[in-house]
């Protein structure tokens, strides 16, 4: 079940990405590295962080073609697909958590404390979205007030203290992707955010 959402998230972050990209009038090679990026990057990325080798796309290959193929049809749906904005907030939700649990269990398997447990999932879910805005010259959306990388700590920290309370991984593992989707999609509807810190040094004056 997992194995089947990492490949739903990695397409739909992938369709996302392009429609990014085709805002900033890219040709098709640009949406197809944005598409890379925002897909792939924060395995990629946590993978470098843990010394995690080899890493999951040069492993398997065919997740690049999987993402190019999604970006690329994207762009004569490119209307359509922007149309969906609620499937694909549904699908980035899913994508976030599922990536999340993802990255604990590369933490668990590399043997890190439980901190950098938590920051491995974190990593996964988030980086990419990061790589994605930095490129497309925008500020991350996770720095704007977006619940997100806090959804990603709460549900890696559910999915890892399961574990260390005996539960079974694949339960947890269900519970952790629940209660991180949920929490995610009730954000997105009652629009909850992080404080901001607000400094103007002309207000000061």
């Amino acid at each position: 079940m997992l194995l089947i959402a990492f490949y739903i998230a990695i397409a739909a972050e992938a369709m996302t990405a392009a429609l990014a990209a085709g805002r900033r009038n890219m040709d098709w090679f640009g949406v197809c590295l944005i598409a890379c990026v925002t897909a792939l990057g924060g395995g990629t990325l946590r993978d470098i962080l843990l010394d995690h080798y080899p890493l999951v796309w040069v492993e398997n290959p065919y997740l690049l073609l999987e993402v190019c193929a999604a970006a690329l049809i994207t762009i004569p749906l490119a209307r359509l697909v922007d149309r969906l904005r609620w499937p694909f907030l549904l699908l980035d939700a899913l994508g976030l958590v599922v990536f999340t649990v993802i990255g604990c269990n590369i933490g668990i398997e590399a043997g890190v404390h439980p901190i950098i447990v938590i920051v491995a999932g974190m990593v996964t879910g988030t980086a990419g979205g990061i790589l994605r805005d930095v490129l497309c010259n925008d500020v991350p959306l996770i720095f704007q007030g977006e619940l997100y990388a806090t959804v990603s700590m709460v549900t890696g920290g559910v999915y890892y203290v399961g574990l260390i309370g005996g539960l079974p991984g694949d339960l947890m593992a269900i519970i952790a992707i629940a209660i991180g989707f949920v929490l995610r999609v009730l954000a997105l509807i009652f629009r909850w955010e992080m404080p901001k810190f607000v400094y103007d040094r002309e207000m000061r004056k």
